[in-house]
C-alpha cells in the first residue's frame, strides 16, 4: 500500500529545488537549531509502511474509510486525508466537520499513564498549571516545560481518579521524560503508556450522536469533563475535547488493540443518522479557534510567552515545577519591556490565492516596506467563514501589535505572489466552548488555574 504525502500529486518545479538550498536569513539568535526555512516545495515522495512505524488499532479501519495520504505522528502513522483533491479535498472535510459530525482517528494521541500514591505530586511537578485544582473524572490543556522553559509537550491531561492520571500526548515523546525526571526523584507512581486509543467526535451534531451511543447523561459532561460508558459492550472513557472549536467530544477505547472494530463500527452505524463523515484532523479549523499543533507552532525550544501560551504560566501556583525560575525570570524581563527572544506568535489575515492544503514550508513574513524576511508562517489555512487566508506566524516582537502591516510570500502552488498580510486578534473566531485562555482573559487575568 503506497500512501502519498500531502501535495504528493502535484509537479515539482525542478528550479525550487535550487532555489531552496540557501534560507532566508531570518535572525533566530536563542535558538540551537534554527527552523529549516529553506523553501523547498512538495517533494513528492511515498510513504514507506513497514514495522519501524507503529500502526494504531484504528489504521486498516481509516484506510478502509478512504485515507490516501498520511503522515508520522508520535512514532505512528497519521490519517491525513480522506476525501481527494479531486473531489474537493479537505476543504469537503471541513464542511462536514462546521455543519454535521465527523470521526477522526487520533490514537496517536497515545495514553501515559501515571498511577501511584504520589501521583498528584509528581503530575504537579511537572507540568506549569497547578494539578491539585483537577478534579477526578476532569481534565485540563496543560504544558511540561524543561528547565529552560521550552515546551516540552502540550497534551490533554485527564484524571480518572485520585492516584490516576492520562497524559493524552502530543507529537513528542513524553513518556521518557517522565520517565527520566522520576529517576531521580522517585515519587511512588508508575509511568507507563497504557492500551488506550482515542477517536474524535467533531461537529454541531456530535452532542445527538453521543446522546444514540450513550445516552442522555451524555449532555450531562461539562467541557473537559469525563464519563464511562460502554460502545458495543467494550470499556470507554467520554470527554468533552477536541482539536477543533466545535462542539466535540473524545472516546478513549480501553484494550484498544482487541476491540477497536466494535468501537469503530458501531459510530459509524450510530453516524448514519447524522450525516456522520470520517475526516483528517481538521488543521483549518484549529488554527481559527487558535488552538497549537505541537512541532509546527512550538517545540522544546519555544517558551510559552512566545506561542499564545503565556496563560498556562500561572502567577498563583506556590509548588515548584520544572521550568518554573526561568519562566517567572522571563516574565519579569517582558514586564520590564526586555523580553529575551525576538519573534512572538501573531494572527494574520492575508491575501493571494484561497489555501486550501497544508503547507509544505515555513512561508516567509516580509516587511511591507523592504521586502525582507522577517518571520515565518505556520499554520495557514482559508477561512470560509472569514472569507480570508488565515495564519498563525512568528514575527519580531516590536510588529506584534494588532493592524501591522507585513506580507507573506506564497509558494508555485499559490501563484509565488507576495501578498499583503495584517496581524489580527487570535482566536479568529468564537469557538463553542472558549478556552482557559479567552475565560481568563474575560476575568481580566492573564494566567489560568
Amino acid at each position: 500500500m503506497a500512501i502519498q504525502f500531502e501535495h504528493a500529486l502535484m509537479d515539482f518545479p525542478q528550479q525550487r529545488a535550487g532555489a531552496a538550498r540557501q534560507p532566508a536569513s531570518i535572525d533566530q539568535t536563542g535558538r540551537r537549531v534554527p527552523i529549516n526555512l529553506r523553501q523547498s516545495g512538495p517533494t513528492p515522495v511515498e510513504m514507506l509502511i513497514s514495522t519501524r512505524v507503529r500502526k494504531s488499532p484504528y489504521w486498516h479501519l481509516a484506510y478502509e474509510a478512504g485515507c490516501w495520504r498520511a503522515t508520522v505522528y508520535n512514532r505512528m502513522y497519521h490519517p491525513r486525508g480522506y476525501v481527494r483533491p479531486e473531489d474537493g479535498g479537505a476543504m469537503v472535510e471541513y464542511q462536514s466537520l462546521v455543519n454535521d459530525v465527523t470521526l477522526w482517528n487520533v490514537a496517536v494521541e497515545r495514553q501515559i499513564q501515571v498511577k501511584g500514591p504520589d501521583a498528584e505530586a509528581f503530575v504537579n511537578y511537572v507540568i506549569t498549571r497547578d494539578a491539585t485544582k483537577i478534579n477526578p473524572m476532569h481534565g485540563k490543556y496543560v504544558i511540561l516545560c524543561n528547565e529552560d522553559g521550552g515546551i516540552l509537550n502540550d497534551p490533554v491531561l485527564l484524571r480518572l481518579a485520585q492516584d490516576e492520571f492520562w497524559f493524552s500526548v502530543s507529537d513528542s515523546d513524553l513518556e521518557l521524560w517522565l520517565r527520566g525526571v522520576n529517576l531521580g526523584l522517585g515519587y511512588n507512581v508508575s509511568i507507563a503508556e497504557i492500551d488506550v486509543a482515542p477517536v474524535q467526535i467533531q461537529g454541531p451534531k456530535s452532542e445527538a450522536l453521543m446522546v444514540d451511543l450513550f445516552g442522555d447523561e451524555v449532555r450531562k459532561i461539562p467541557f473537559y469533563g469525563l464519563m464511562r460508558g460502554k460502545v458495543a459492550g467494550r470499556d470507554v472513557i467520554v470527554s468533552q475535547t477536541g482539536f477543533t472549536g466545535e462542539k466535540g467530544y473524545e472516546i478513549y477505547l480501553y484494550d484498544a488493540t482487541r476491540y477497536a472494530e466494535d468501537l469503530w463500527y458501531a459510530v459509524l452505524q450510530a453516524g448514519e443518522a447524522h450525516n456522520l463523515r470520517v475526516i483528517a484532523p481538521a488543521h483549518h479549523r484549529r488554527i481559527a479557534a487558535g488552538i497549537l499543533s505541537w512541532g509546527q507552532d512550538l517545540d522544546q525550544e519555544t517558551l510559552p510567552f512566545q506561542c499564545n501560551l503565556a496563560y498556562q504560566v500561572p502567577r498563583n501556583k506556590q509548588a515548584d515545577y520544572i521550568g518554573k525560575r526561568k519562566l517567572e525570570a522571563v516574565r519579569q524581563q517582558i514586564e520590564a519591556g526586555t523580553p529575551p527572544f525576538l519573534l512572538t506568535m501573531v494572527g494574520l489575515r492575508f491575501g493571494g490565492a484561497e489555501v486550501t492544503d497544508y503547507a509544505n514550508d515555513f512561508w516567509l513574513v516580509g516587511h511591507p516596506d523592504s521586502g525582507a524576511a522577517v518571520g515565518y508562517v505556520t499554520s495557514p489555512w482559508y477561512s470560509p467563514e472569514l472569507n480570508t487566508n488565515i495564519a498563525l506566524a512568528y514575527v519580531p516582537w516590536e510588529m506584534r501589535g494588532i493592524g501591522t502591516a507585513l506580507t507573506v510570500r506564497l509558494p508555485v502552488e499559490y501563484g509565488a505572489t507576495e501578498v499583503d498580510a495584517q496581524v489580527v486578534e487570535v482566536p479568529f473566531r468564537p469557538s463553542v466552548n472558549p478556552n482557559a485562555r479567552e475565560r481568563a482573559r474575560a476575568k481580566g487575568i492573564d494566567f489560568a488555574d
